[in-house]
């Protein structure tokens, strides 16, 4: 008997690390949910790198902070098979540079999209899902550098997804769900401002930045069954940062 085929929903899946762990995971056997906000030519271009692969590919439209839009998306991933895996990757950085100058609008939205948007769609995965079922929490390296003078709004918001990983990986263990997180550092992605990559990736322990492959391996072995005994667990994957 052949093994039921792993569905697994990508957010922020059309650009970058989400973009780079949908092709990773193609050849790893997956069929791809494709989430994007905005872009849909880009996530159609990943979606045909997963078709590439020989493994099946949907892409959906969702505002992540909007519950019906995430329903939405895991109705698309049903359409493949029973849900088995969310990458939950969207995020967002909105207002740079000292805290105090940031917006109102600037602090809702990194905590809207990166916070309230991972639970959602960690609550309808978890709906989904039965046991088995992995979630791959993306959070970051500043979650524990803080960030000073750049963006410590969007470190905060990640040291939540942190906080988030743990709570759910106890609450869910009995249940069979798995739940683990990444923390990227430097990767060369468009979240980026220009040169920082550049200027900050020699600085690194490794003397480089990554690039997001290298985080989508990751991602791709907390999803696999090599990861089986993982849960509660946060790979940073930073080069030494």
């Amino acid at each position: 008997m052949q093994a039921s085929p792993k569905v697994t929903v990508v957010t922020g899946g059309s650009r970058g690390i989400g973009a780079a762990t949908c092709r990773r995971l193609a050849t790893d056997g997956h069929d791809i949910v494709i989430g994007y906000a905005a872009d849909r030519e880009a996530a159609e271009t990943v979606a045909d790198a997963v078709r590439a692969a020989g493994r099946r590919a949907e892409v959906c439209r969702a505002d992540v902070t909007i519950a019906d839009d995430v329903r939405e998306l895991f109705d698309r991933a049903a359409t493949l098979g029973a849900v088995t895996g969310l990458v939950n990757n969207a995020g967002v950085i909105t207002g740079r540079g000292a805290f105090v100058g940031l917006t109102e609008s600037d602090l809702r939205r990194v905590v809207e999209v990166n916070i309230v948007g991972a639970m959602l769609c960690a609550q309808e995965a978890v709906r989904r899902m039965g046991s088995g079922g992995a979630i791959v929490n993306v959070s970051s390296a500043a979650s524990t550098l803080g960030s000073p003078g750049e963006y410590v709004h969007y470190a905060a918001s990640k040291a939540a997804v942190d906080t988030l990983t743990i709570g759910l990986s106890k609450e869910l263990g009995p249940a069979g769900i798995r739940v683990n997180a990444v923390s990227p550092g430097i990767i060369r992605t468009e979240i980026h401002e220009a040169g920082r990559v550049e200027r900050l990736g020699p600085q690194q322990p490794l003397g480089r930045a990554g690039d997001p492959e290298e985080v989508a391996a990751a991602i791709a072995w907390l999803l696999s069954d090599e990861a089986s005994y993982v849960t509660g667990t946060n790979l940073r994957v930073a080069g030494g940062r």
